[in-house]
């Protein structure tokens, strides 16, 4: 064999690739169609043109065969839905009369329908719209969208590969509909589902499709046998079909476990597996499983989730290891590189000597074609870039900027009485409601209030010099009198400064801590058209001075009504970061817990009688296997209450969480310890209030009554109607009312008319439960 078909006989590839474009003109256009400013064809042209763009990328870096089917307008589950068929009643009008205004009334409901329940991509902060089935749910092919983007990748000469969500990841994340009984299991729906996907397939086979990926990362989680057996039928029948194409079956996140043998003995083609951090495991379980004879390997080697650059030399000793379990080994990333900004290149203000160890998705393509090349043609043919990598890898290893001997110092002098309040919970509540004066049933928002174009405008001005810092602080200080004005007539109880300051609520944290950096372009998709720039924790964590003691305090000075401190907590500081992969997180937690413990006291000096510590990651960071869930959450609670625990017992702590199943971490919202927590309950229907009162939670509660994520305004009636089912499981002396989450992404008309109908309701039911 040439050198040259030895190369090429190793695939590069990747699973997915940012969606957005360099400038985020995805959600740009998008957003633009929503407002009736671009059409539906113009929206069509930008997303064939990025595309275009993404495959050229990959190609002209060296991936030989390119992902089709992983871009999305939304949620690429919600785009299975489409593809099976299974609209929900309500919006079967809305699709049939427009199909793309359907699709986004699905996604983001409208005034008269509610959309689609939302919630986390297993442990990463992208967020999934969760199809919702039932007992006559009944499955057809529309296989249009996949086929379009096949066809276009293959016009421009490009081996392709479709990806689809696979049928049994796709049940297994599915919810009983609306009317159906909790009990139903939507895998019961299998057998009607596998002839779908079967001409799904057929129908790519036609259109020229040599492989198609089958995602089934829900097989990573602890399974029944049941489901193991589902999934064995699945991958039997379409195995077994004679009109299809070769089939891949990709999995990503963790170890496979129970599930690899099962798939390894599918009449399948091939397996895609993830060998990376605790998905390492792979290595050593498909060797005990006997490899993968005849079937092909795809080596997720370089990880998709975090931006540190890949170790060659380890990688390469994992591929070298993996050639003699299967008929060929591919190269990948660990999974979709959705997960990652697009071109560290494009960050010029980070150090130098930081830059040359961060690897977005670019950076990841072009590792992956060295390995793949490595892998192929001997380690003689990379021998440049081995010696780069390696001198990188030595770079952060040396350097000063990932310790700080005082932090370490502080961090190891922590005992255990700094991580618990001095007093019990009861003790607590008592002197909280003779400190607050609160009604029944008191109402608040989550904290943000809507980012408006002035808000954004003035922090451009003040980065650009068109203002100076205290034409800017102006403005702010104007922001927050409004804020708390229109609060203050409206009747809420317990205020918020509405953080007009902040751009991010992990951004504004980071870019004030040491050893965080803070990214210019960024930007990766948390959901539908919402864009985060996670930080980068590149070294210790320590406090240099007050980060939001100015801004409350302006706020309470304006006002007789108690007003939240507002901050970030510690677990989701690490996990909407692109975190540091040198020492454990738990390690790293408690760095962030103590820097931000001297924000809470700062607060508290200057006057703060209620602050909020937001942890919305504490669920979507645990770990996707039981066996790992114990030391996960000792880390997690305990960094928690490290951040909180020094307050004086009149102080109340709240936290706040969203878009998860907090049913997982019952009992570890009860070992947080905070006074009140708030929580997603809108578009859920009130289930977290039952999952708490069911497992005997004693503090104080805020299930939501508005979906914040719909741009649809909830009737006074509605709010009622879910604070009437709160009050069934939580009694009235404990239940709060308020949104889902913050209001940063809405606009204020909506805001307005939506938090005085929340007051309404609650003046509502407390008159009706006679706590008025």
């Amino acid at each position: 064999m040439t050198t040259e078909s030895a190369a090429a006989a190793v695939r590069a590839t990747v699973y997915g690739y940012p969606r957005q474009g360099q400038n985020r003109e995805l959600k740009k256009a998008v957003e633009g169609y929503w407002k009736g400013r671009v059409s539906a064809g113009a929206l069509h042209e930008t997303a064939a043109h990025l595309r275009r763009t993404n495959w050229r990328q990959l190609a002209d870096a060296g991936i030989t065969e390119v992902p089709t089917g992983d871009f999305s307008y939304y949620d690429h589950v919600l785009d299975t839905s489409v593809m099976v068929g299974a609209v929900p009643a309500r919006h079967r009008a809305a699709v049939a009369a427009d199909a793309l205004d359907g699709y986004f009334a699905m996604a983001r409901g409208t005034q008269d329908v509610a959309p689609l329940e939302m919630t986390k991509w297993f442990d990463t902060n992208y967020h999934y719209l969760v199809p919702e089935l039932g007992p006559d749910t009944v499955f057809t092919a529309d296989s249009a969208k996949q086929v379009a983007e096949l066809t276009q990748a293959r016009a421009l000469g490009l081996a392709a590969r479709p990806v689809l969500v696979g049928p049994v990841t796709y049940l297994l994340l599915a919810k009983a509909a609306p009317g159906v009984a909790d009990d139903f299991r939507p895998i019961t729906l299998l057998d009607r589902l596998l002839p779908v996907y079967a001409q799904v397939l057929a129908d790519l086979r036609a259109a020229g499709a040599e492989w198609v990926q089958l995602d089934e990362p829900a097989l990573v989680q602890d399974r029944t046998p049941a489901d193991l057996g589902a999934a064995a039928r699945a991958y039997r029948e379409l195995g077994g079909l004679t009109d299809r194409p070769k089939l891949l079956v990709a999995s990503y996140f963790d170890r496979l476990g129970e599930a690899l043998p099962v798939l390894a003995k599918a009449p399948v083609d091939g397996l895609a597996l993830d060998f990376t951090g605790r998905a390492a495991a792979n290595l050593a379980d498909l060797a005990a499983a006997g490899g993968l004879p005849g079937k092909r390997l795809v080596a997720g080697v370089v990880d998709g989730r975090n931006i540190w650059i890949n170790d060659y030399e380890k990688s390469l000793a994992t591929l070298g290891t993996l050639l003699g379990l299967a008929d060929r080994v591919d190269v990948a990333a660990s999974c979709s590189l959705l997960h990652v900004p697009l071109d560290a290149a494009a960050e010029r203000d980070v150090d130098p000597q930081i830059r040359r160890w961060l690897a977005f998705a670019r950076q990841k393509t072009a590792e992956i074609a060295t390995l793949a090349r490595g892998l192929a043609r001997s380690t003689g043919a990379i021998a440049a870039e081995l010696a780069a990598n390696r001198a990188d890898l030595a770079s952060r290893a040396n350097s000063a900027i990932t310790r700080d001997p005082a932090v370490r110092a502080r961090t190891a002098a922590v005992t255990a009485a700094d991580g618990h309040r001095a007093q019990p919970y009861e003790q607590r509540a008592a002197a909280q409601r003779a400190h607050l004066g609160l009604p029944l049933l008191p109402t608040t928002t989550i904290g943000s209030f809507p980012q408006t174009a002035e808000l954004r405008t003035a922090r451009a001005d003040l980065r650009a010099g068109r203002i100076d810092t205290a034409g800017y602080e102006e403005r702010i200080e104007a922001e927050i009198r409004e804020v708390l004005a229109f609060q203050e007539k409206a009747g809420i109880d317990v205020l918020v400064h509405g953080e007009p300051e902040r751009n991010d609520m992990v951004q504004y944290f980071a870019e004030q801590l040491t050893g965080y950096l803070a990214t210019q372009h960024g930007w990766v998709q948390s959901y539908g058209t919402r864009y985060v720039r996670p930080p980068v924790l590149a070294g210790d964590v320590s406090r240099p001075e007050p980060m939001t003691v100015r801004w409350t305090s302006y706020a309470q000075s304006q006002t007789d009504k108690p007003v939240k401190g507002m901050l970030t907590g510690p677990v989701t500081m690490l996990a909407w970061s692109f975190v540091r992969d040198d020492q454990p997180l738990g390690d790293t937690a408690r760095q962030v817990a103590l820097a931000l413990r001297d924000e809470v006291d700062d607060l508290e000096a200057a006057g703060s009688s209620v602050i909020q510590v937001d942890e919305p990651a504490l669920r979507e960071t645990l770990p996707l296997r039981a066996a790992d869930h114990a030391a996960y959450l000792a880390w997690a609670t305990e960094s928690f209450r490290l951040t909180t625990s020094g307050v004086r017992p009149d102080t109340q702590i709240h936290t706040h969480m969203c878009y998860a199943e907090f049913g997982d971490i019952v009992d570890a919202i009860n070992d947080l310890d905070a006074d009140v927590i708030s929580l997603e309950a809108a578009r859920s229907h009130m289930r977290v209030a039952d999952e708490l009162a069911g497992a005997g939670y004693p503090r104080e509660v805020g299930p939501g009554v508005w979906d914040i994520h719909s741009p649809r305004v909830p009737s006074a009636d509605e709010a009622a109607a879910l604070l009437r089912e709160g009050l069934k499981a939580i009694p009235a002396e404990r239940l709060w009312v308020n949104p889902d989450c913050g209001l940063k992404t809405r606009g204020w008309s909506e805001t307005k008319a939506s938090l005085e109908h929340l007051v309404e309701a609650a003046h509502r039911v407390r008159t009706e439960t006679g706590t008025a």
